[in-house]
């Protein structure tokens, strides 16, 4: 099983001059750390306008800077906002093929549309329409990545003319695909497409085995049809993250800036917000009223053995995972940097997950994804061969651009100012 950390880039309020500063420079060397210990995958996502519950409106710099700065993790856009009202599909597909030059082939490319009236309305994106208007642009964004030149496409949200979309990525034919999933209806979308299912719901292991099973069911079967030039048949799940010896200690630091996570999101969506005046951490501690950390604590610490959780002991992550690669997750997504999480502690829990828990898992992932990917060949092969690929222009059917003038100048006098 690999492993993720994610940033929404969370910043609850009271702010001054330096919080948004503090959080991006931390975000980053986090992700160095998590990077020098082991873990696969850095998510960033792409939001606007979601005071609090996300400062990230501009994943690719963050990647960028996160490129240089690591060697080995990979920088996923967990998800980049693909309608062509936020980013027109030429631009998203030079970023990414800039960004997979500059990182040595490290891009994952996950897809998404928005959820909430402050994003969708603020582009002038209708709700019922995202959807559509996501896949469509996502299937043209990695046309544009494959072909040379792209022959151009007139469609419901965007149209362009005929142009060779440069650069080209490094990863062939193109980075792999995912796409946000927060309920079975999605998972299923995410497999019938090829593509990674990114799961954004908090699940026990027997509802992951639920998704699981039927994803992977939908990729071996004649429903799944690439959007992509490829299959990338991977489900990952996020859980909260918070690790320390003292499991009391570990629940103090993570659970309540876990569940604002979870609270601040669902705000959003369900209650009307004035930009620029949100109180969501307030609003937060005032609904959570008397559901106190002292009593969460005490519970988990009633459950004994049995506890198994993100937000706890070595031992308690370790039998999380467990749980989560028995029923056949390949990526868990640690929900790290959320509410009010500390730098420091962060940096302190992932310190000890990559020295206590990690290389258990690590030891045995070259060997389960080799089998996995021996098993999957054969469907993947047929679900490519069922994919209506868009047809390339001969050469003599590629379109001349025409000159913005009719006569150059091609010599020059000095001195002369004809």
């Amino acid at each position: 099983m690999k492993f993720g950390v994610f940033y929404e880039l969370q910043l609850p309020k009271p702010w001054n001059e330096d919080s948004e500063h503090r959080l991006f420079q931390e975000a980053l060397a986090q992700v160095e750390l998590a990077d020098r210990i082991g873990i696969d995958y850095a998510w960033e996502v792409e939001h606007h306008f979601l005071d609090e519950y996300s400062h990230s409106s501009a994943p690719e710099v963050f990647l960028a800077a996160a490129a240089s700065r690591t060697r080995r993790i990979r920088l996923a856009h967990g998800i980049r906002q693909v309608i062509a009202n936020y980013n027109h599909p030429a631009r998203t597909a030079e970023g990414l093929a800039t960004l997979d030059l500059v990182s040595n082939g490290r891009v994952d490319f996950g897809i998404g549309e928005g959820a909430t009236r402050l994003e969708l309305s603020g582009f002038g994106i209708p709700a019922k329409r995202k959807r559509a208007m996501s896949l469509e642009a996502a299937e043209q964004i990695a046309n544009m990545m494959v072909m040379d030149p792209y022959p151009g496409y007139q469609g419901e949200s965007f149209s362009m003319p005929c142009r060779n979309v440069l650069p080209k990525p490094l990863q062939k034919p193109h980075p792999p695909m995912w796409i946000a999933c927060t309920n079975r209806e999605t998972i299923k979308l995410a497999a019938r497409l090829g593509i990674g299912a990114l799961g954004f719901s908090f699940l026990d292991p027997d509802e992951a085995r639920t998704w699981v099973d039927t994803y992977y069911g939908i990729i071996e079967s004649e429903e799944c049809v690439p959007i992509g030039h490829s299959v990338n048949a991977n489900i990952a799940m996020v859980t909260g993250f918070s690790v320390h010896p003292d499991r009391e200690e570990a629940i103090r630091r993570g659970q309540e800036h876990f569940e604002f996570f979870g609270y601040a999101l669902n705000a959003l969506v369900a209650t009307d917000t004035v930009p620029g005046r949100t109180d969501l951490w307030g609003d937060f501690q005032r609904q959570r009223g008397n559901r106190r950390t002292e009593e969460i604590v005490k519970a988990a610490l009633g459950a004994g053995g049995d506890y198994a959780s993100g937000i706890g002991t070595p031992d308690d992550m370790r039998r999380h995972l467990r749980s989560f690669e028995e029923v056949g997750v390949d990526q868990v997504i640690f929900m790290q940097q959320c509410g009010k999480n500390r730098h420091a502690e962060i940096c302190e829990s992932l310190e000890l997950f990559g020295r206590e828990v990690l290389p258990e898992f690590a030891e045995k992932e070259a060997e389960r994804e080799a089998r996995k990917q021996e098993r999957l060949a054969p469907f993947v092969e047929a679900a490519l061969a069922r994919k209506p690929a868009m047809q390339p222009l001969a050469d003599d059917e590629i379109p001349a651009v025409r000159a913005s003038v009719k006569h150059a100048v091609t010599s020059a006098t000095p001195g002369d100012d004809r």
